[in-house]
């Protein structure tokens, strides 16, 4: 591997994999999601990437591995690794300003900063939501929640009182 500088097939292999897009948000990519952590070719032109999941047991991550190891062959990289990471454990603050700008854009309310914990293994239960969540259609603050889980259970469906549309809400992790 070269040294310093990050060799072109690097970089262009790295663009490949950031366009994947995620299998349950797909107005997002691996990229704005904050999972895809790394790309490197190694001197055989082995691409090994890493990514991390959005939880243990992320029902996902077959896909996107399986998506980042087809994106990756269909661009002429012979040889792919997809590795997962599980250290450190992803966290919604890895979700890209673009990203948080789509989701927003898509009617799904971005989450706000993640709660803080000790170092170890990441509580099972995500945490709860905030008080206030903004309607991602008008902004108005004057929201509720209407079901803790969602089509995923990353989600929660929430109502603005405001414009009187449902919409779902990224849960902080």
């Amino acid at each position: 591997m070269v040294t310093g500088a990050v060799a072109p097939e690097t970089r262009r292999a790295r663009r490949v994999a950031e366009q994947v897009p995620d299998p349950e948000l797909p107005m997002l990519t691996l990229a704005d999601l904050g999972v895809l952590r790394g790309v490197e070719v190694g001197d055989d032109g082995t691409v090994v990437a890493d990514l991390t999941p959005t939880y243990s047991g992320c029902p996902a991550m077959a896909e996107m591995r399986a998506g980042v190891a087809a994106r990756l062959k269909d661009a002429g990289f012979a040889r792919v690794e997809v590795r997962t990471v599980l250290d450190p454990p992803w966290t919604t603050d890895w979700i890209t300003p673009e990203g948080r700008r789509k989701l927003a854009e898509h009617g799904i309310a971005p989450p706000g900063p993640a709660p803080r914990r000790a170092p170890g293994p990441v509580p099972l239960s995500l945490s709860p939501t905030r008080h206030r969540v903004a309607c991602p259609r008008c902004g108005s603050a004057d929201t509720e929640e209407s079901s803790r889980f969602g089509a995923t259970s990353c989600k929660a469906l929430w109502r603005c009182l405001a414009c009187r549309e449902p919409f779902e809400y990224l849960k902080e992790i």
